[in-house]
């Protein structure tokens, strides 16, 4: 029978360090590999034999899981702040904690939380960077409110974000100085832009294949929106990973 190797892997913008070990605990071999795909390519060519793998949920870890997960018998991905609070220790280091993650997952007491499939994070990332645009398209529409508050000058509030009426205001307002004129007329331009670019990725979420029938569904229920629906679309991934529907709900109520 073949040994099965546990490896934890503490993930870090550069580097990638990594703890081998059997199923008794023995540590095989330890140390830090390029966060660089040919240098993990290289890296997971030199393993013993067949592994499974561990790291911690956090911002790089997308891309390392995708590309390990072929080579792995299984590769998990451990709640951050439950693995901090089982792994928490006065003295620290990347290989130490690589360590504590491998020999969490050889005892199978891994924190695991759920990892979407790589496709539906790819959607999730434009939904996010949607959202993102559209916060800042507010602070450009409280920008604009915020100069003409500051110099004085009367609009109508309910008018003043529609294009026709902003053009005509900045034409005939009366004692505003030319600066701010100038930096009104590059707060709408910058709010045109990030409308249009919110509507584009809005467009090309609702009408992608994979969620299209999913998001339509959704939107059958009373005051669920393209935008709600896509949100629980793509926040929630499979519904599968729930054991009942309580946990969704769960999970929903922030949204």
């Amino acid at each position: 029978m073949d040994t099965i190797y546990y490896i934890g892997l503490d993930v870090h913008k550069k580097t990638i360090a990594y703890s081998i070990k059997r199923s008794d605990g023995e540590l095989i071999r330890q140390g830090t590999v390029k966060a660089e795909r040919k240098a993990l390519l290289e890296w997971v060519s030199g393993l013993p034999g067949s592994w499974r793998g561990a790291m911690k949920a956090i911002m790089f870890t997308g891309w390392v899981y995708d590309f390990l997960r072929p080579y792995a018998l299984e590769l998990k991905v451990a709640h951050p702040e439950i693995l901090k609070a089982i792994t928490a220790a006065k003295k620290k280091n990347d290989r130490a904690d690589a360590g504590k993650i491998a020999d969490l997952l050889r005892v199978n007491l891994l924190p695991e939380c759920y990892m979407a499939p790589s496709d539906i994070r790819e959607l999730r990332r434009i939904l996010r960077y949607r959202n993102m645009v559209v916060r800042t398209a507010v602070i450009m529409k409280n920008k604009i409110s915020g100069l003409l508050m500051e110099v004085g000058a009367s609009y109508d509030k309910r008018r003043i974000h529609g294009k026709r009426y902003f053009n005509s205001l900045l034409e005939r307002v009366e004692d505003v100085p030319t600066s701010v004129k100038e930096l009104l007329a590059l707060s709408r331009s910058n709010l045109e832009l990030f409308t249009a670019v919110q509507k584009k990725l809005l467009g090309t979420l609702k009408n992608n294949r994979l969620i299209r029938q999913r998001v339509e569904r959704l939107m059958s229920i009373q005051g669920v929106g393209e935008v709600l629906a896509l949100t629980w679309a793509l926040e929630i991934g499979e519904p599968s990973r729930f054991s009942s529907s309580s946990q969704a709900i769960t999970l929903l109520r922030p949204v």
